[in-house]
């Protein structure tokens, strides 16, 4: 039997499963229910001290896939910085949880599929502790189990294999006594067994009993033995403290806060050698203990869970590599059967001091690794010119898994092949979510003459890429000049000092000015002008002390620049740039400025 063991073993699948790259934060808490405020008090109680990125344990049932709930979950999930566990239910059926089937794999799939999950790896775990024949349809079915966990696992990762599947916890202390309970030993026995194909080679082939044991829960005729583990990534446990829910944190082995090394080593002796992470999604003390055995009462104070957990956190759970995330249960629930478990005192908006203890406990920043997707657009000019300063609007659409912000390291950056120092500033990223699209502001100062230059946009975080544009290229070409023409209504003599120019871009943003220009028989120039864009219409106005302004377009170009204005009115005798009743009580206050009315 141990060589047939061996030879079995050499059959399974060996990856490792993918893990969050970057540092890990092990504390986690397990909701009954996705409520806004559970969700955020939650938040401060795994992500306190230092910590980033905790873990909540959720619960799907089946009458309630309504993709924008959901959505809307993982959304605040994802601004919370909470990582979500989601556990697979089917509905109640009196007293018991209705068996899945295979056939209901599709429908399960097809709505986990169709959500943005907070983060790559897509925690998954196959319905829960079916060793209680109350959560398989009233009776224990091991072999069933295989056939409708396997089914569901493989079309899983087929769909996406960001899918990080994991069996139901089990209930290591549940007696053996079938239909109700069965062993966790003799159950995973029957199950392991009954999801290897009978597709071994002929030198294996068992007889009898064993041969039973071994038939294929997949496909009989492939070549290929089919197991389970090919397509389970990591463990989910429900390492409760027993007896009775009150045994000491130091205890180890079956039924204690050690339980899932017990199934680790269950799995080895089993040969599953694959390194499967744990998830311990279900632990805990009960305050309030009635035990049957005794017939008594006893009681663990708040104080006493509290300490528990602070000793367990830092003496097991966090020490132990192995250990990806620990949720004890259950958050808030308020009212039997589980009353005694919360973390949230009844009718209260207060908590058990293991609410406290466990904040206060030293966390670490995590960094799970998401998926970046997105694009970074821009329709930017090709012809600058020298010893300008210029404001761009650049595009960013996240079509990923983060969200932008500066507060979570990101930032948006320039990268150029050409020579010399860029000069610019961009606007801080600010809450861009998924599916969101935002413009940035792009201030840009040019130096000197340069044909040939460019550069592309890069979406950092922590200072590495994510995201990168394609390049813009352009040229820096020398400043421009104008030549304008005017006159001077009635004057004969168009003549002056004191014009002004302004030059407006076509969002009304004033780009360049220039005062007291001189002009002499209607013709002047501008030399040397800034901040244009050349190919590009802007809008030009003159202004000349007690005259209305007069404005004409352009498009300038390397070559001659000209631009002519009708003539300017004597009209504006109060300075504000408009014909108004002031101009005439400023005019009669000011007498000198008749003047202006004669040639």
């Amino acid at each position: 039997m141990k060589k047939l063991v061996i030879l079995i073993t050499t059959f399974l699948l060996l990856v490792r499963p993918s893990l969050a790259s970057g540092l890990n934060n092990k504390f986690g808490i397990h909701l009954a229910q996705p409520h806004a405020e559970d969700l955020q008090s939650a938040a401060r109680l795994v992500n306190s001290t230092g910590g980033d990125w905790g873990y909540v344990t959720l619960v799907i049932q089946e009458n309630d896939r309504k993709k924008d709930k959901w959505q809307a979950v993982f959304d605040q999930l994802r601004q919370l910085h909470l990582i979500p566990i989601i556990r697979l239910a089917t509905q109640a059926d009196g007293d018991n949880w209705e068996r899945p089937k295979k056939e209901g794999a599709d429908d399960w799939v097809n709505f986990l599929d169709s959500l943005n999950w907070v983060v790559k790896n897509r925690y998954v775990i196959l319905f829960n502790e079916p060793n209680h024949g109350s959560e398989w349809g009233g009776e224990v079915d091991a072999e069933d189990y295989a056939k409708v966990v396997l089914s569901f696992a493989k079309k899983l990762k087929e769909k996406n294999p960001d899918f990080f599947v994991m069996l139901a916890g089990l209930d290591a202390s549940a007696p053996q006594g079938p239909p109700a309970y069965e062993d966790e030993e003799v159950f995973f026995k029957k199950m392991l067994i009954d999801s290897v194909s009978d597709s071994l080679p002929s030198v294996l082939a068992p007889s009898g009993r064993l041969e039973k044991s071994l038939r294929a829960v997949g496909n009989p005729s492939s070549s290929t033995p089919i197991n389970i583990f090919n397509y389970v990534d990591g463990w989910a446990s429900h390492s409760y403290p027993n007896p009775d829910f009150s045994g000491s944190p130091w205890d180890s082995g079956r039924g204690t806060i050690r339980t899932y090394q017990w199934e680790l080593g269950l799995l080895k002796s089993l040969g599953v050698e694959k390194e499967l992470p744990v998830f311990i999604t279900e632990t805990g003390w009960e305050r309030q203990v009635q035990s049957s055995k005794f017939k008594v009462q006893s009681y663990l104070d708040e104080n006493t869970v509290a300490d528990y957990f602070r000793i367990v956190f830092e003496n097991v759970w966090l020490p132990d590599e192995r250990v990806v995330a620990v949720t004890p249960f259950i958050f808030n629930y308020q009212g039997q059967p589980f009353l005694d478990f919360s973390w949230q005192k009844l009718q209260s908006s207060d908590f058990y001091q293991q609410y406290y203890t466990v904040q206060s406990l030293e966390k670490i920043h995590g960094e799970p690794e998401q998926i970046e997707k997105g694009g970074i657009n821009f329709s930017l000019p090709m012809n600058l010119v020298a010893q300008s300063n210029y404001q761009f609007d650049i595009k960013l659409k996240n079509d990923g898994q983060a969200i932008w912000d500066k507060d979570n390291s990101y930032s948006l950056t320039i990268v150029s092949d050409s020579e010399g120092k860029l000069e610019y500033l961009i606007d801080d990223l600010k809450d861009i979510r998924p599916f969101e699209e935002k413009e940035l502001r792009f201030n840009f100062k040019t130096g000197k003459e340069n044909k040939n230059n460019s550069l592309r946009f890069v979406l950092n975080k922590n200072g590495k890429k994510v995201l990168e544009s394609n390049d813009w290229k352009f040229q820096i070409l020398p400043l421009p000049n104008l030549k304008f023409e005017l006159n001077l209504f009635p004057k004969l003599n168009d003549q002056g000092k004191d014009f002004e120019i302004q030059i407006f871009d076509k969002k009304e943003n004033l780009i360049f000015q220039k005062k007291n220009l001189p002009a002499f028989a209607g013709q002047g120039s501008l030399d040397n002008i800034q901040n244009i864009v050349l190919g590009e219409r802007y809008r030009v106005v003159v202004l000349k002390p007690y005259y209305l302004p007069r404005q004409n377009f352009i498009v300038f170009n390397q070559q001659e620049n000209k631009i002519k204005f009708k003539p300017l009115a004597p009209l504006d005798f109060s300075l504000d740039g408009r014909l108004s009743s002031q101009d005439l009580i400023s005019l009669i206050k000011h007498p000198f400025l008749f003047k202006l009315f004669f040639p």
